[in-house]
């Protein structure tokens, strides 16, 4: 993602990256597979496939309309993860917004994102909990963004305070799992079909 170059965006402008952003992330991939009775693990790959690209989709389009305008590029990306949080067509609620906020932060700094799909991967080898990894990488973002974005420059105060509220709220979106890693009952992550 290129620095700050154009700060001229029209409030109507912001509302529709906002809106489109937002709705974008409302689109709840998992529970459409889940109504097509389809649990497989082609589903779940898929699911985060499509939950990623929503969010790198709702990122690129505001770069398209807000093009250099690295706050609005970033109020997307909240936007997108937002709205896969917190589902219109869903009660206000949904997933944990991990593959949606990979994919938007991979348009903003795609270097901190696999390094941060590594730390994911690490994180799940050794410890077997995909909640655990999730919470890893979230816990990351925000410095590897920092080291990244801009290499010998602090990145713009808008980026750094985004990742640390997407942390906030992957953090407090997990906390079901955290508490049931505590307890010793979260299931180990698996790729193979579980017995019926």
């Amino acid at each position: 993602m290129t620095p700050i170059t154009n700060l001229s965006v029209t409030a109507r402008t912001g509302l529709e990256i906002l809106a489109a952003a937002f709705l974008l992330g409302s689109i709840p991939f998992g529970r459409l597979l889940q109504r097509a009775r389809d649990t497989s693990v082609a589903a779940r790959a898929a699911t985060v496939l499509l939950d990623g690209a929503k969010g790198y989709a709702a990122v690129c389009l505001a770069a398209r309309l807000a093009p250099g305008n690295i706050h609005w590029i970033t109020y997307a990306a909240l936007a997108v993860i937002a709205g896969d949080m917190f589902s219109i067509w869903l009660g206000f609620r949904g997933g944990n917004g991990v593959a949606t906020a990979a994919g938007a932060f991979c348009v903003l700094c795609w270097q901190a994102v696999a390094l941060d799909l590594g730390l994911w991967i690490a994180v799940v080898w050794f410890w077997g909990y995909a909640s655990l990894g999730s919470l890893a990488a979230a816990a990351a973002l925000p410095m590897l963004l920092y080291l990244l974005y801009a290499p010998g420059h602090a990145p713009p105060i808008t980026l750094s305070a985004s990742a640390l509220l997407v942390t906030a709220l992957v953090v407090l979106k997990h906390r079901p799992n955290i508490e049931r890693m505590l307890a010793g009952t979260e299931p180990r992550f698996s790729l193979r079909r579980p017995k019926p």
